[in-house]
């Protein structure tokens, strides 16, 4: 007797596997615009397709341990820290200097992630900028809100292809959708507080 396995899965398995994959791919994206890292970008650093990396942002596709593994490491993080999980009741009052999780980007920004509070959709990060290092070479626009504060040195911040030049004390804010530059063109390392929210209303 030739028994036959339906490649069909049972709903509440199917649906269990497409809310994984959609929570996933929005891990992937809430980290990849945290970083202001545009699809290409993450293309780039992971050798995987534009098209590939939309379709998994998207939950449309299921990437391979390893393709995670590659794009973690693209973000700076570890393939556990894109399972998206509920917020824990008991999480930490207080995150110290020693928890900050340090990254550097492809543009050679040292990202020092303070907090990102998923539930909330806000991510909170001290940027370091050594001179002539930015986000980008080009303006980038994607989904959300930025406040950026300047700490130290002087930096230029393009919005709409207007520079404003921040000093330090001055704060910037402004809907990430618009696109924006931020560079350091000066001598002196500059550091920034910046706050990355996933919503723009």
């Amino acid at each position: 007797m030739t028994i036959e396995f339906s490649p069909e899965l049972p709903d509440d398995v199917a649906e269990t596997t497409a809310s994984t994959l959609a929570a996933i791919g929005e891990r992937i994206r809430e980290v990849r615009q945290a970083r202001n890292m545009t699809l290409q970008v993450l293309a780039d650093s992971t050798k995987l397709s534009v098209s590939m990396l939309s379709l998994v942002e998207r939950g449309r596709a299921s990437p391979s341990i390893g393709s995670l593994i590659v794009i973690a490491s693209a973000l700076g993080i570890t393939m556990s820290d894109l399972i998206a999980s509920e917020p824990n009741a008991d999480e930490e009052l207080v995150v110290r200097a020693s928890q900050h999780h340090v990254v550097e980007t492809p543009k050679h920004v040292v990202r020092r992630l303070i907090r990102e509070d998923r539930t909330r959709g806000l991510s909170i990060a001290i940027n370091e900028y050594e001179p002539n290092t930015g986000n980008s070479d080009a303006a980038l626009s994607h989904a959300g809100f930025e406040y950026g504060f300047v700490l130290e040195g002087i930096l230029t911040v393009e919005v709409d292809k207007t520079p404003y030049i921040l000093k330090s004390g001055d704060l910037i804010s402004y809907n990430s959708r618009r696109p924006h530059k931020i560079w350091n063109y000066g001598r002196r390392k500059v550091r920034t507080l910046w706050f990355n929210l996933d919503r723009d209303t």
